[in-house]
């Protein structure tokens, strides 16, 4: 998809923060509340972590992000992947984890986690597909019913 760029952004900024936005409208609407797991904005700045925007045409239209999982040098925990309902079922999701896993093993990760949803099953089918294979359950909501952990070697 030649007129897809994604780039690195500071998680603080408006074009990052407009989808991160739009990330918890759609969680508000599967599950009646957004993500409450604490996330700071300094935990994507490298080599720490990093926050990636995907500009479709020049247009924002999805976002992901890693930052260090209990402050491990090999482990990175990916977080706020979205992709805009207009843009979806072009590959932009795909090519969002490619790049976050790209970062991440440039800043020296060998493995990926995460947690989402089981009211998120078109994620949890991507991540399936990218070789995503179920984990013990960790972090924030590792105690909470519906919740699907999910990680990879890079």
């Amino acid at each position: 998809m030649s007129d897809l760029q994604i780039r690195p952004v500071r998680y603080g900024s408006p074009v990052a923060q407009r989808l991160v936005q739009a990330i918890f409208a759609d969680q508000e609407a599967r599950y009646g509340g957004s993500d409450g797991a604490p996330v700071e904005a300094m935990e994507f700045d490298p080599p720490e972590g990093a926050f990636l925007v995907a500009y479709l045409a020049g247009e924002p239209v999805g976002c992901g992000g890693w930052r260090s999982f209990d402050e491990s040098e090999e482990v990175a925990e990916l977080k706020r992947l979205y992709c805009a309902p207009e843009a979806r079922n072009r590959g932009i999701a795909s090519a969002l984890v490619a790049a976050v896993e790209e970062n991440a093993r440039e800043h020296g990760r060998k493995r990926m986690i995460l947690e989402t949803g089981d009211r998120q099953p078109e994620a949890i089918a991507l991540y399936t597909k990218l070789g995503y294979a179920p984990i013990e359950h960790y972090g924030f909501y590792k105690d909470e019913d519906g919740v699907v952990s999910l990680g990879r070697d890079l």
